[in-house]
Protein backbone atom coordinates (compact mmCIF):
# COMPACT_ATOMS: atom_id res chain seq x y z
CA UNK A 1 0.00 0.00 0.00
CA UNK A 2 2.73 2.61 0.92
CA UNK A 3 4.27 1.28 -2.37
CA UNK A 4 0.76 2.57 -4.12
CA UNK A 5 0.62 5.89 -2.62
CA UNK A 6 4.47 6.64 -3.38
CA UNK A 7 3.55 5.86 -6.91
CA UNK A 8 0.55 8.10 -7.17
CA UNK A 9 2.61 10.41 -5.69
CA UNK A 10 5.21 10.79 -8.35
CA UNK A 11 2.94 10.21 -11.05
CA UNK A 12 0.65 13.45 -9.70
CA UNK A 13 4.00 15.15 -9.28
CA UNK A 14 4.36 14.23 -12.83
CA UNK A 15 1.20 15.38 -13.90
CA UNK A 16 1.52 18.67 -12.08
CA UNK A 17 5.03 19.38 -13.84
CA UNK A 18 3.65 18.60 -16.91
CA UNK A 19 0.52 20.81 -16.60
CA UNK A 20 3.28 24.25 -15.24
CA UNK A 21 5.23 23.41 -18.49
CA UNK A 22 2.47 23.71 -20.55
CA UNK A 23 1.23 26.92 -19.21
CA UNK A 24 4.82 28.59 -19.40
CA UNK A 25 4.72 27.13 -23.24
CA UNK A 26 1.04 28.85 -23.44
CA UNK A 27 2.70 31.97 -21.94
CA UNK A 28 5.74 32.25 -24.42
CA UNK A 29 3.47 31.54 -27.18
CA UNK A 30 0.77 34.60 -26.39
CA UNK A 31 3.45 36.96 -26.04
CA UNK A 32 5.20 35.92 -29.13
CA UNK A 33 1.70 36.36 -31.07
CA UNK A 34 1.62 39.84 -28.86
CA UNK A 35 4.53 41.13 -30.01
CA UNK A 36 4.46 39.86 -33.40
CA UNK A 37 0.75 41.92 -33.80
CA UNK A 38 2.28 45.03 -32.02
CA UNK A 39 4.62 45.06 -34.80
CA UNK A 40 2.61 44.38 -37.80
CA UNK A 41 -0.28 47.42 -36.43
CA UNK A 42 3.14 49.22 -35.43
CA UNK A 43 4.86 48.70 -39.34
CA UNK A 44 1.23 49.39 -40.92
CA UNK A 45 1.43 52.62 -39.58
CA UNK A 46 4.44 54.07 -41.07
CA UNK A 47 4.28 55.77 -44.49
CA UNK A 48 4.17 53.37 -47.85
CA UNK A 49 6.74 56.08 -49.71
CA UNK A 50 10.18 57.01 -48.04
CA UNK A 51 12.59 60.00 -48.87
CA UNK A 52 16.34 60.15 -48.29
CA UNK A 53 17.97 63.36 -49.05
CA UNK A 54 20.96 65.10 -47.96
CA UNK A 55 23.40 68.36 -49.80
CA UNK A 56 26.49 69.97 -49.73
CA UNK A 57 27.88 73.05 -50.87
CA UNK A 58 30.91 72.81 -53.43
CA UNK A 59 32.65 75.89 -54.70
CA UNK A 60 32.89 74.59 -58.09
CA UNK A 61 30.42 75.17 -61.31
CA UNK A 62 27.53 73.13 -61.82
CA UNK A 63 28.94 72.83 -64.84
CA UNK A 64 32.34 71.31 -63.65
CA UNK A 65 30.21 68.61 -61.36
CA UNK A 66 27.57 67.69 -64.18
CA UNK A 67 29.99 65.36 -65.58
CA UNK A 68 30.96 63.63 -63.29
CA UNK A 69 27.57 62.14 -62.00
CA UNK A 70 25.87 62.21 -66.21
CA UNK A 71 28.55 59.92 -67.01
CA UNK A 72 28.29 56.26 -65.19
CA UNK A 73 32.24 55.52 -65.81
CA UNK A 74 33.16 58.75 -63.81
CA UNK A 75 30.96 57.16 -60.38
CA UNK A 76 34.27 54.94 -59.58
CA UNK A 77 35.88 58.65 -58.72
CA UNK A 78 33.14 59.44 -56.50
CA UNK A 79 30.64 56.85 -55.45
CA UNK A 80 30.54 55.50 -51.99
CA UNK A 81 30.13 52.39 -52.87
CA UNK A 82 33.08 51.54 -55.54
CA UNK A 83 35.40 50.50 -52.64
CA UNK A 84 33.53 48.34 -51.12
CA UNK A 85 34.13 45.29 -53.29
CA UNK A 86 37.54 45.27 -55.31
CA UNK A 87 36.21 42.23 -57.24
CA UNK A 88 32.60 44.04 -58.30
CA UNK A 89 31.61 43.55 -61.50
CA UNK A 90 30.41 46.66 -63.42
CA UNK A 91 28.42 46.61 -66.88
CA UNK A 92 27.88 49.79 -69.08
CA UNK A 93 25.27 49.54 -71.72
CA UNK A 94 23.00 52.18 -73.70
CA UNK A 95 24.52 55.48 -73.93
CA UNK A 96 28.04 56.77 -73.56
CA UNK A 97 26.26 59.24 -70.97
CA UNK A 98 23.54 60.97 -70.31
CA UNK A 99 20.15 60.14 -70.96
CA UNK A 100 19.81 56.28 -72.03
CA UNK A 101 23.12 55.23 -70.00
CA UNK A 102 22.78 52.21 -68.28
CA UNK A 103 25.53 51.02 -65.23
CA UNK A 104 25.07 47.15 -63.53
CA UNK A 105 26.60 45.98 -60.74
CA UNK A 106 26.96 42.77 -58.79
CA UNK A 107 29.15 42.45 -56.42
CA UNK A 108 29.63 41.00 -52.68
CA UNK A 109 26.92 41.48 -49.30
CA UNK A 110 28.18 45.21 -49.68
CA UNK A 111 26.95 45.89 -52.18
CA UNK A 112 24.57 43.69 -53.52
CA UNK A 113 23.42 43.93 -57.26
CA UNK A 114 21.45 46.08 -59.11
CA UNK A 115 21.23 48.49 -62.44
CA UNK A 116 20.55 52.66 -63.09
CA UNK A 117 19.44 54.34 -65.77
CA UNK A 118 19.47 57.80 -66.69
CA UNK A 119 16.38 58.80 -67.36
CA UNK A 120 17.01 62.67 -67.66
CA UNK A 121 19.85 65.04 -67.43
CA UNK A 122 19.49 68.67 -67.86
CA UNK A 123 22.73 70.14 -67.89
CA UNK A 124 23.96 71.30 -66.12
CA UNK A 125 21.28 71.31 -63.27
CA UNK A 126 19.41 67.87 -63.24
CA UNK A 127 19.89 64.53 -63.70
CA UNK A 128 17.14 61.33 -62.74
CA UNK A 129 18.36 57.42 -62.59
CA UNK A 130 16.52 54.70 -62.19
CA UNK A 131 17.68 53.04 -59.54
CA UNK A 132 16.92 48.95 -59.47
CA UNK A 133 18.15 46.45 -56.71
CA UNK A 134 17.95 42.66 -57.13
CA UNK A 135 20.11 41.48 -54.03
CA UNK A 136 20.33 41.24 -51.14
CA UNK A 137 16.51 42.52 -51.56
CA UNK A 138 14.77 43.74 -54.05
CA UNK A 139 13.50 47.67 -54.39
CA UNK A 140 12.94 49.92 -57.57
CA UNK A 141 13.60 53.64 -56.58
CA UNK A 142 14.28 57.02 -58.17
CA UNK A 143 17.30 58.77 -57.60
CA UNK A 144 18.10 62.73 -58.07
CA UNK A 145 20.90 64.66 -58.36
CA UNK A 146 20.36 68.58 -58.72
CA UNK A 147 23.00 71.56 -58.59
CA UNK A 148 22.14 74.93 -58.03
CA UNK A 149 24.95 77.53 -58.85
CA UNK A 150 24.93 80.40 -55.62
CA UNK A 151 26.73 83.56 -55.50
CA UNK A 152 29.50 83.42 -52.76
CA UNK A 153 32.32 86.06 -51.91
CA UNK A 154 34.97 83.42 -52.29
CA UNK A 155 33.31 82.80 -56.17
CA UNK A 156 31.18 79.97 -57.66
CA UNK A 157 29.60 77.87 -55.79
CA UNK A 158 27.05 75.01 -56.15
CA UNK A 159 24.48 73.45 -53.75
CA UNK A 160 24.46 69.62 -54.49
CA UNK A 161 21.47 67.74 -53.36
CA UNK A 162 20.86 63.78 -53.50
CA UNK A 163 17.87 62.39 -53.49
CA UNK A 164 16.56 59.21 -53.57
CA UNK A 165 12.65 58.45 -53.19
CA UNK A 166 10.68 55.34 -53.90
CA UNK A 167 7.91 52.85 -52.50
CA UNK A 168 8.03 51.10 -49.01
CA UNK A 169 6.55 47.31 -49.14
CA UNK A 170 5.23 46.52 -46.31
CA UNK A 171 8.43 44.31 -45.43
CA UNK A 172 10.42 47.20 -45.69
CA UNK A 173 7.86 49.28 -42.66
CA UNK A 174 8.55 46.75 -40.75
CA UNK A 175 12.52 47.05 -41.04
CA UNK A 176 11.96 50.30 -40.28
CA UNK A 177 10.81 49.52 -36.83
CA UNK A 178 14.47 48.08 -35.63
CA UNK A 179 16.87 50.09 -38.80
CA UNK A 180 16.82 53.81 -39.26
CA UNK A 181 17.34 53.82 -43.36
CA UNK A 182 18.00 57.30 -43.32
CA UNK A 183 20.81 57.49 -41.47
CA UNK A 184 22.12 53.94 -42.92
CA UNK A 185 21.21 55.46 -46.83
CA UNK A 186 22.19 58.83 -45.48
CA UNK A 187 25.37 58.21 -44.04
CA UNK A 188 26.81 56.51 -48.02
CA UNK A 189 25.21 59.96 -49.20
CA UNK A 190 27.38 62.05 -47.06
CA UNK A 191 30.04 60.02 -47.99
CA UNK A 192 29.50 60.27 -52.06
CA UNK A 193 28.64 63.95 -51.56
CA UNK A 194 32.34 64.55 -49.93
CA UNK A 195 34.02 62.61 -52.45
CA UNK A 196 32.37 64.78 -55.14
CA UNK A 197 33.37 68.23 -53.58
CA UNK A 198 36.97 67.00 -53.16
CA UNK A 199 37.50 66.31 -56.88
CA UNK A 200 34.97 69.26 -57.96
CA UNK A 201 37.38 71.93 -55.65
CA UNK A 202 40.94 70.57 -56.98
Amino acid sequence: MPVMSKFVAVANKRKEERGFMLEIAIIIAATLALAIILVLILASTKPDHFSVRRSVMVMASAEKIFPLINDFHQWVNWSPWENKDPAMKRTYGGSESGQGAVYAWDGNKNVGSGRMEILDASLPSKIVIKLDFFKPFEGHNIVEFSMLSQSQAAGTATKIEWVMHGPAPFMHRVMQLFMNFDKMIGKDFEVGLANLKRATEK
